[in-house]
């Protein structure tokens, strides 16, 4: 959805310092600014609150101070000061919070708050810092100067432990010390920034991790003759997983069934249904489902897993006889896979008794097919995003003739298990012209006699 975005507003008269704010009550008063520029618009985030940038190229622009004291007698208690490169640290004044929201805009690098300013709804004996709470929450991405009387070290600390970058004693205050203050503040507060999005990113490669290991796992096949070989390639335009998901496993009687599969959608949810899903067809593989039965079963795990009505599945599910010559096949909405063998072309298997994706008709039916595959073969299973890259500069997609045509040429050239994967998806990317904007999956058995 577009985010509104705010009218520019020139600062009034008062606030530029171009005009004495009083008021012939003695009442509360605009405050001065000595700043006359213009306010650059603010930008709402997604929860409607306000966006505040610090993250600008200091070394290139004037800084900008922020003032938040309550002086009733205007008189001003920052000196001059002048940043590293000899330019005039600009300053702002606000007496309450509510004119330091107004006047918090995307150019202030810097807060200096007053403590003993009283925060709104709270009492001076209910906490001694709630007023920087409250604007370490107002402005969570600027730096914040705790100011606080002279001896009140103890009370300046625990200003820092709750977030400030320092503090200083308002009696002790200079040009020189304020300057190298507040440019302190604001490098060790990029520095904070910096380090917590790098610990983000972790976090987010740890929890990438542990949904690989449920999406992509190891496939059960001992005892199986079958060799087995997997590729996984997450799109470009993500930093999470996909909802692309397979599986192999081999029952007691013998049967090998295999298994790829694509939740329709990107991200964290979409890749949990996919481990759901994998974990499910695993559990119910083993307990002698197969075909319709368990896909219609996997079908009301979706149906009561999903976060919303239109979330779907497609999925390919084939069991290898013992004797690995044929197959039953069915198909849930799913590209079908391609079989290859010496002597003969790479095909695709059949696809007219194709289902619905799992997900989108309540009640609906998977047929089974039943397959010759061979003596010898190598069969592949992969998702949607292995035939959908474009080819060169165009708008034309490889699709499953041009992938077919491909494992053909590179089938005839010898390559065989994860050489042949790997030789197919590097040169799916290689049409592509870059990184595939989907998630690719591909999984490959083969039967040597």
């Amino acid at each position: 959805m577009p985010v509104p975005i705010p009218r520019q507003r020139a600062i009034p008269a008062v606030e530029s310092g171009q005009a004495q704010a009083a008021s012939p009550c003695g009442g509360s008063a605009e405050d001065s600014v000595t700043d006359a520029s213009a306010v650059a618009p603010r930008t709402p985030d997604t929860a409607g609150n306000i966006t505040d940038k610090v993250e600008n190229n200091t070394a290139h622009t004037n800084l900008t101070l922020l003032l938040i004291e309550d002086d009733p007698a205007g008189s001003p208690i920052v000196p001059d000061m002048l940043d590293q490169a000899g330019k005039p640290i600009r300053v702002r004044t606000a007496r309450n919070l509510t004119e330091a929201g107004r006047l918090l805009t995307d150019d202030v690098h810097c807060i200096l708050l007053d403590l003993a300013l009283p925060a709104p709804g709270h009492s001076d004996s209910e906490d001694e810092l709630a007023v920087l709470k409250h604007v370490l929450e107002l402005a969570p991405r600027h730096a914040v100067l705790a100011l606080t009387a002279s001896g009140d070290a103890e009370r300046g600390a625990e200003a820092v432990r709750v977030g400030a970058q320092d503090y200083l004693f308002r009696d002790e205050l200079d040009g020189r010390l304020l300057s190298r203050a507040i440019r302190y503040a604001v490098e060790r507060k990029r520095s904070e920034s910096a380090e917590r999005r790098l610990a983000e990113g972790r976090l987010r490669a740890q929890e990438n991790r542990r949904l690989e290991r449920g999406l992509l796992p190891t496939p059960l096949l001992e005892g199986s003759p079958l060799r087995f070989a997997a590729r996984y390639r997450p799109g470009r335009s993500r930093a999470l997983l996909g909802g692309d998901f397979y599986d192999v496993v081999r029952t007691p009687d013998g049967t090998v069934h295999a298994m790829i599969g694509d939740v329709c959608g990107h991200g964290p949810d979409e890749a949990a249904l996919g481990v759901e899903l994998r974990i499910a067809w695993r559990a119910l593989t083993l307990a002698g489902l197969c075909g319709d039965q368990l896909l219609g079963t996997l079908q009301q795990v979706l149906e009561h897993e999903r976060a919303d009505d239109e979330i779907f599945a497609t999925l390919c599910t084939v069991d290898i006889a013992p004797d690995g010559r044929r197959a039953g096949l069915c198909l849930a909405g799913h590209p079908s896979p391609l079989l290859a063998g010496p002597g003969k072309p790479a095909r695709l298997l059949p696809y007219d008794n194709n289902g619905p994706a799992l997900g989108l008709l309540p009640g609906a039916r998977w047929p089974r097919t039943q397959v010759e595959l061979g003596a010898e073969w190598s069969l592949m299973l992969y998702t949607d995003g292995l035939i959908e890259g474009y080819i060169g500069q165009g708008r034309e997609r490889l699709g499953q003739d041009g992938m077919t045509e491909m494992i053909r040429r590179q089938f005839a050239e010898g390559l065989r298990g994860e050489r042949l994967l790997r030789a197919a998806v590097n040169e799916v990317r290689d049409l592509n012209g870059g990184e595939l904007t989907d998630d690719v999956a591909v999984l490959l058995l083969d039967r040597v006699p």
